[in-house]
């Protein structure tokens, strides 16, 4: 089978996507399987003048956000590259970004079409103060999700927690299917070790979104009560100046490291001892499984896709989102007892392997492909 999974990133980029899909390809090599790989480079701009129609709602009613704009273009420009660029053809198209589906069904109207969506970029958008709720750019983007249910011969999501946002964007919520992202087990590598202070990691883009302003006071009310701990800052992001003047307003400074952007964190990660990320959002949380993999201890926010990955209690630690003093008092109990940390991590990583493998996923997608290919 001829398959191509299309996405909007490179593939090296950091996200749910760039977890799995690479390395998925090696798993595709058969004299059965054949996958490749697509996406638009970050070069491509303003090369598109196709004009743009949807089957579901007109665009143009829109069309005086500049922020609806540019996603236009950037659609035009994914169907100038997917024209430009592909010429063989394919058995099944898989996309993993609504302007790769939607650029790709038109290209090529006749080649089935699987749709994942990984995430919600308007509840991004809202959360990161770029979008007001309900304004012109919230009802476009949401338009988007009846449209790819009218393309796709199949709409997928991560989790049922995302499948539940979708429904009331589309007719048939029923249809939507639920595959969470699979990781690769031989990319992580947990070690025993012993840091006499307790280390924090984070990975995250520096945005709002992630709540990482809650971290910080939480993390400034552990230094209050004379609590011993390192904070690590993975990822870049607009907001990092800002983050940054924070952690020194709130004297918290010394103990906070930003690293910036890091291309593979799993590589170190299993050094840590606790992950934590108070996110006001997630789709599904892909960097709450890689630190399970990794064997740390899990302590997150109650929202999206993360209670789905973590009981409370039993393989991590849940806390309802932009509660500071919830967070602190979740991470003191980790920090505190090193025993009760340590289980909780060993049962956070042995479902993620049950649940979270990347031959799991694998299994359940080849399934589906021989399902849908011609």
């Amino acid at each position: 089978m001829e398959l191509l999974q299309a996405l909007f990133f490179p593939p090296e980029q950091p996200g749910g996507v760039s977890s799995m899909i690479p390395y998925m390809q090696e798993r595709f090599t058969s004299p059965r399987w054949e996958m490749e790989l697509f996406s638009l480079p970050k070069r491509i701009r303003n090369k598109g003048k196709e004009e743009v129609t949807f089957h579901t709602f007109d665009w143009t009613q829109y069309a005086e956000s500049p922020i609806v704009q540019k996603y236009i273009q950037t659609y035009r420009d994914y169907l100038w590259w997917t024209r430009l660029r592909i010429h063989k053809p394919f058995d099944l198209i898989h996309a993993h970004h609504p302007i790769a589906g939607l650029a790709m069904k038109t290209v090529f109207p006749d080649i089935p079409l699987i749709q994942t969506v990984h995430s919600s970029y308007e509840r991004e958008l809202i959360l990161n103060g770029k979008i007001e709720e309900g304004g012109l750019e919230h009802q476009f983007l949401v338009s988007i999700y009846r449209e790819l249910e009218h393309c796709t011969d199949r709409l997928m999501t991560v989790s049922e927690s995302f499948r539940r946002y979708m429904a009331s964007y589309v007719d048939r919520d029923e249809e939507i299917r639920v595959i969470p992202n699979g990781y690769d087990e031989r990319r992580f590598k947990p070690i025993p070790h012993e840091n006499e202070v307790a280390q924090l990691i984070t990975v995250c883009r520096l945005v709002p979104a992630k709540g990482l302003d809650v971290l910080l006071h939480a993390c400034a009310e552990l230094k209050k009560q004379g609590i011993e701990y390192v904070l690590h800052i993975i990822g870049d992001g607009p907001i990092r100046p800002e983050l940054e003047g924070m952690a020194q307003q709130l004297g918290i400074y010394n103990e906070t490291i930003f690293y910036g952007y890091t291309l593979h964190p799993e590589e170190f990660m299993p050094f840590f001892d606790i992950f934590v990320l108070p996110s006001r959002a997630e789709a599904f949380g892909s960097v709450f499984a890689e630190a399970a993999l990794s064997c740390l201890a899990l302590v997150g926010t109650a929202v999206g896709g993360i209670p789905e990955q973590i009981e409370h209690g039993v393989n991590g630690l849940l806390v309802p989102p932009d509660d500071p003093v919830a967070l602190a008092e979740a991470l003191v109990s980790v920090i505190a007892d090193p025993m009760y940390r340590y289980e909780l991590a060993r049962s956070a990583c042995d479902r993620a392997k049950a649940n979270y493998s990347l031959s799991r996923a694998v299994y359940e997608l080849k399934k589906m492909y021989l399902e849908y290919a011609k």
